[in-house]
């Protein structure tokens, strides 16, 4: 499953540069990643309960072309590999022109709520990626 939020890029998003500060990128993306859990009813409430909870370990971004204050730009998200435990989400910022901005593969965990240690992904995370191996 992929998703795609849209939005638009505000004055406070803007550095001396004039463009988007690379640091909001990162924001823009995890905006776009809860998009997706949410699409995939997958809410802070259900890894809840299932004594999970999911940590970002590495992000991998590529920054392609500078964005401006007002510009419409997509964020999506879509599922690119499991392992046990851990979890790659692809995901990709365009303009309004369909230019392609910034790219990134994020790499997430499961870990258990009370132990605070990695735990295998449960199937309701798996069933959305289709290649199982890591």
């Amino acid at each position: 499953m992929e998703t795609t939020l849209d939005i638009i890029v505000r004055s406070t998003e803007i550095d001396v540069n004039g463009h988007v500060n690379n640091a909001k990128y990162l924001e823009y993306l995890e905006w776009g990643r809860e998009e997706w859990y949410e699409a995939c009813s997958l809410s802070y409430e259900t890894f809840g309960a299932l004594g999970i909870q999911t940590v970002t370990v590495n992000i991998n971004i590529n920054y392609r072309k500078e964005c401006k204050q007002g510009e419409h730009l997509s964020v999506s998200c879509r599922p690119a590999k499991m392992g046990r435990s851990s979890y790659v989400l692809q995901q990709e910022i365009r303009n309004g022109q369909g230019e392609l901005c910034a790219d990134a593969l994020v790499t997430s965990v499961t870990m258990d709520s009370t132990t605070r240690t990695s735990r295998e992904a449960p199937e309701e995370l798996r069933k959305f990626f289709t290649s199982k191996d890591e």
